[in-house]
């Protein structure tokens, strides 16, 4: 990449992110009430990412050869208990993540 190259690539870095954290505030300001489809999306969405991380990690999981899923079903029953518990989703993730990391590189 030519020098001119890496300033316009920075530079539209920087306008995107911009953009994406000023542009919220500017449609919908403080004083003006968030619109109905706004709200119901911030209540549906987590847990739609949720259920697509779950989906996701679990696409290729295959219960009659190698470990036989044990360290995914471990690991999604730590993700249980973490939100259970705690009511934290990304502590649920991260937890159940770390989870299955080390019971993938030092038991199975």
């Amino acid at each position: 990449m030519t020098l001119l190259q890496q300033i316009i690539t920075i530079g539209a870095v920087v306008v995107g992110t911009l953009i994406t954290r000023f542009l919220p505030f500017l449609i919908f300001p403080a004083g003006k009430e968030t619109p109905r489809y706004v709200k119901y999306l911030g209540k549906v969405l987590p847990a739609a990412v949720f259920g697509l991380l779950v989906i996701y990690c679990l696409r290729n999981v295959s219960v009659f050869s190698g470990s036989h899923a044990i360290p995914e079903l471990i690991s999604i029953a730590v993700v249980v208990v973490l939100h259970l518990w705690k009511r934290q989703m990304l502590l649920s993730i991260a937890g159940g993540t770390v989870c299955y990391m080390l019971l993938v590189q030092l038991v199975f």
